[in-house]
């Protein structure tokens, strides 16, 4: 399949045409956005595009303006659950040797409490 078209065997795809629940928090035409399931802070969301892109280098590279709207949207999302001030992080795992588990490029955004350098 080409990259940007949904997957069958993909979860966040899956989120995305309503077969799997999540807790959606924020969307706009490019970008879903829906809380962890196994939260590591306080705020922890998931910011996806709607098209399939298997990790952050590839969206980067086939599809940077929607690169810049997730990151975008990221930021419309920590200002709305109040950790804009404080602070948060904007996380991409990428390849599994990173974390990746989920390969449909995503943005962890986390705050709501201190997050030590270097992450673990």
């Amino acid at each position: 399949m080409a990259a940007g078209e949904p997957q069958a065997d993909c979860l966040f795809c899956k989120i995305l045409a309503g077969d799997v629940p999540a807790t959606i928090v924020h969307e706009t035409k490019d970008v879903v956005a829906f809380r962890d399931i196994n939260p590591q802070a306080p705020t922890h969301i998931l910011v996806i595009p709607r098209a399939h892109y298997a990790n952050a280098g590839e969206l980067g590279a086939e599809a940077p303006e929607l690169a810049g709207a997730l990151l975008a949207e990221a930021a419309v999302i920590a200002t709305a659950e109040d950790i804009a001030d404080s602070g948060y992080r904007i996380v991409f795992n990428t390849g599994a040797g990173a974390g990746q588990t989920v390969f449909h490029v995503h943005a962890h955004l986390l705050g709501g409490r201190g997050l030590s350098w270097p992450p673990g």
